[in-house]
């Protein structure tokens, strides 16, 4: 059962939630619990383990995880390709965006081509076409 995050991390990812959604020019999803559920799993992550490590995947060790920096939330894949595999970024229609995602990845495999409708925003990695 996975605990109850404070009320300090809840309101602190959500903060950082909304910020980064400005920034990179995605919405949240609009399936009903999504977005609430994916921050609440940052927020007990934040609690635990004082980093905000993305609550949608499996570790095997999370403080190595940690250590990687790879899936703290805004993750590799949001920064360099703005593709959010929790769906807590995605376009209007609640969508990942997928357009610069390399053709194997599986993000690109399950979803299509799903095109960026601001590519003026977002995706400060260094992978970013041009770098």
């Amino acid at each position: 059962m996975t605990p109850e995050p404070s009320e300090k991390n809840v309101e602190r990812m959500w903060n950082f939630a909304k910020k980064y959604a400005d920034k990179s020019g995605t919405s949240f999803s609009p399936i009903e619990g999504v977005t609430e559920a994916v921050i609440k799993g940052l927020a007990v992550h934040q609690d635990t383990l004082g980093r905000p490590l993305c609550p949608c995947r499996f570790y095997q060790d999370k403080q190595a995880e940690i250590q990687s920096r790879t899936w703290i939330c805004a993750c590799e894949d949001m920064k360099n390709f703005k593709y959010c595999h929790c769906l807590l970024f995605t376009n209007e229609e609640g969508m990942p965006i997928t357009e610069y995602l390399p053709e194997d990845h599986e993000g690109r495999e399950a979803w299509g081509l799903i095109p960026d409708p601001t590519p003026d925003k977002g995706r400060e990695g260094s992978r970013k076409p041009g770098v």
